[in-house]
């Protein structure tokens, strides 16, 4: 199931142990990687950040499906970030 965030939900997204995963961009990934981070990368065309209720980048995964279940094996709930 695919949650969405709105900004009244931010409480009971933080209670529930949610996550929300949005797309990161090669401009952003430019950002926040090491240079030699971003050398090992095959791609970064399908990234997506996984972040925590308070903005926290927890990780990056390749692909959107990757990421919910990298946020569900560590039993927590992801919510999709648009």
């Amino acid at each position: 199931m695919t949650h969405h965030v709105t900004p009244a939900g931010i409480p009971e997204f933080e209670e529930r142990g949610m996550v929300y995963v949005r797309p990161i961009g090669l401009e952003e990934l430019q950002r926040v990687l090491p240079a030699n981070a971003l050398e090992q990368l095959d791609t970064t065309d399908d990234l997506f950040a996984v972040h925590n209720s308070e903005g926290e980048r927890l990780a990056i995964v390749e692909g959107r499906e990757a990421a919910f279940a990298a946020a569900r094996a560590h039993e927590l709930t992801p919510a999709s970030l648009h």
